[in-house]
């Protein structure tokens, strides 16, 4: 019979260390000492308290618990002398099943990384879905690791560590996911999509009105009207819209989502996690036949990456009527304008049907989103949700250096006119000046030397540039900076420089009243209810302009990697994500009776 929190709490000394027994390998005294804390609201509580155990307990006992693990299909596996629990999840893993060439590259992966770091590698290998990571994605994970430093593989590892216990502590408890294994589910069917060139690769790229980015549409439209959607319709930009009812027909909406098209070979869960979260919960409100006072409009932004065209954040921008109606004559790599585009993926590209997007903010209560925190902060609190505070506001330029190409062998130093090493001076300037601040970041995150060659000096040179900060003062600041040095290095090193804004966000702080929300719903769950601001840039950033906002981000894996294929959360923390999204919608079904 599955264990119950009010068991645990209820229980002896002794009683409550044998029902925990197990978890940590051969450690106890985590769950011994996390015990004080009782009683637990939660199972997410217990889990948070035995983390909080082993980060106050010191790099020593963290390495003696970190060494009292079995190596990954080691010794102890043909000895058969594993816990029954490593039993378990290694040969849930196929671990057990190993090829003869599989299992010398693990056992030479064992030794490298013993010889290294002085541990055992340590990976949850029943993965982010708890149902196994196939043998090839564990020895990739391995080979990968490997290279990281000391001190961050121990993190790595206890992270890990942490993950093994969370599936432990669910098959005591007898609990399942159930939520988050369905947006997990989604996502994975929404991530066959994938435009020409990255889809042979196994990557996933999907860039506004291409085939790909239609199928994923029609894809999310289908899901909505599964879910019980009373309305489902594509745009005129291409964003996916479905609309569940209030109780009364002249109910104000709560408006949601996220985007759904991405960056280049990135990764499954930016922005899509904001789509099916909230669908997620209408689903279920859905099933129960239940309406709130109320209505829950779901968003799938068609764009939001300015990855095929200049326009980022052309599907929540089109609903606040911010559609700059030069974009389309804007033309893709391959010379198609953004009109055409439309035309092709039966879009009206006419300006009138744009404009008529535009929401009344008097029809919304406000805008929530919910997205992958994009960043390692989460990652290394070992907490799974954070409360957004403020959305950082951000800049972009296209930039152009011209100096003069000439022969590489011939031209001396002092006479050079090297427009790559003018940018590469500047790139040091944009990380030192940035730097300065705490808390601002600046990027040149392309740069190119056109018709480039070994033997001669860059004459011209082309980049970007992405300056962003909490405030727009202090961004503004960083941007005055940044271009007068620019101009400065061009001006002594005999160079022209041009350069193009082409987004500038304002700085988004989140409503009180909404951060609270997501402040009661995580601290529901048993949480701390973290607050941290967003260094990347959202779809929220556009609707604050017209309505209150506020977000909550789910914490990512592998060090909380964003726009990469290693991109990645788990379902119990999707999970976490759905349900304090259902709290806060109950929060808001109180407030407004």
């Amino acid at each position: 019979m599955a264990l119950t929190i009010e068991q645990l709490n209820a229980a002896s000394e002794t009683e409550a260390a044998r029902l925990l027994d197990g978890l940590y390998e051969h450690s106890p005294w985590i769950a011994q000492a996390a015990l004080v804390q009782r009683p637990f609201r939660s199972l997410d509580h217990l889990k948070q308290a035995m983390v909080q155990v082993l980060r106050e307990a010191g790099v020593d006992r963290q390495l003696a618990l970190i060494r009292a693990h079995p190596e990954l299909a080691g010794k102890a596996m043909v000895a058969k002398t594993l816990t029954s629990e490593s039993t378990h999840e290694q040969g849930k893993a196929g671990l057990t099943d190993c090829t003869p060439e599989e299992f010398a590259r693990i056992q030479q992966l064992n030794a490298d990384y013993n010889a290294r770091f002085g541990f055992p590698f340590i990976l949850a290998v029943r993965g982010p879905r708890g149902t196994g990571l196939t043998r090839h994605e564990i020895i990739e994970t391995f080979a990968r690791r490997l290279e990281n430093q000391p001190g961050f593989e121990r993190a790595e590892a206890l992270r890990n560590i942490h993950r093994v216990v969370e599936l432990r502590l669910n098959d005591k408890f007898g609990v399942e996911p159930t939520l988050g294994n369905q947006v997990w589910d989604w996502q994975e069917a929404l991530a066959r999509h994938s435009d020409p060139g990255y889809a042979e690769k196994g990557q996933l790229t999907v860039t506004y009105l291409t085939p790909a980015h239609r199928a994923a549409a029609r894809q999310i439209e289908d899901l909505m009207r599964d879910c019980g959607f009373d309305e489902v319709e594509t745009d005129a930009v291409g964003n996916v819209v479905g609309r569940y009812h209030g109780a009364a027909p002249e109910a104000r909406f709560v408006l949601t989502g996220s985007h759904y098209d991405t960056v280049r070979n990135g990764g499954k869960y930016d922005g899509r996690l904001g789509i099916f979260t909230p669908i997620a919960c209408v689903r279920e409100l859905a099933r129960a036949g239940r309406r709130l006072p109320f209505g829950i409009e779901v968003v799938g932004f068609a764009e939001e990456e300015g990855q095929r065209y200049k326009a980022t954040f052309l599907g929540s921008g089109a609903l606040i009527g911010h559609f700059d109606p030069r974009w389309l004559e804007q033309k893709d790599a391959d010379g198609v304008t953004m009109a055409d585009a439309m035309r092709s993926a039966g879009l009206p590209a006419e300006l009138r049907a744009i404009a008529a997007l535009r929401r009344d903010p008097a029809r919304y209560l406000g805008f929530v989103e919910v997205h992958i925190e994009q960043g390692p902060v989460l990652n290394e609190l070992d907490l799974p949700l954070g409360v957004v505070t403020s959305i950082n506001g951000g800049v972009r330029y296209q930039c152009e250096v011209t100096g003069i190409a000439s022969h590489a062998g011939t031209t001396p130093m002092d006479r050079r006119r090297d427009a790559a090493v003018a940018v590469a001076e500047l790139a040091l300037y944009v990380e030192q000046r940035a730097a300065r601040d705490g808390d601002s970041v600046g990027t040149i995150g392309i740069l190119q030397v056109p018709n480039g060659s070994i033997n001669v000096v860059p004459g011209r040179c082309l980049f970007t540039l992405d300056l962003r900060a909490p405030r727009d003062a202090q961004r503004d600041a960083l941007v005055a900076d940044v271009l007068a040095q620019l101009e400065a290095i061009c001006e002594r090193r005999g160079l022209h420089h041009a350069v193009e804004e082409t987004m500038r966000a304002a700085a988004a702080p989140s409503a009180p009243q909404w951060q609270a929300r997501w402040e009661r719903a995580v601290q529901s769950l048993g949480l701390p209810a973290y607050l941290m601001p967003s260094g990347a840039g959202h779809d929220a950033m556009k609707l604050h302009e017209v309505m209150p906002q506020a977000m909550l981000f789910v914490r990512g894996q592998n060090s909380g990697i964003s726009h990469n294929p290693l991109e990645s959360t788990t379902s119990d923390d999707m999970q976490l994500g759905v349900l304090a999204f259902r709290h806060l919608l109950e929060q808001l079904a109180e407030e407004t009776k």
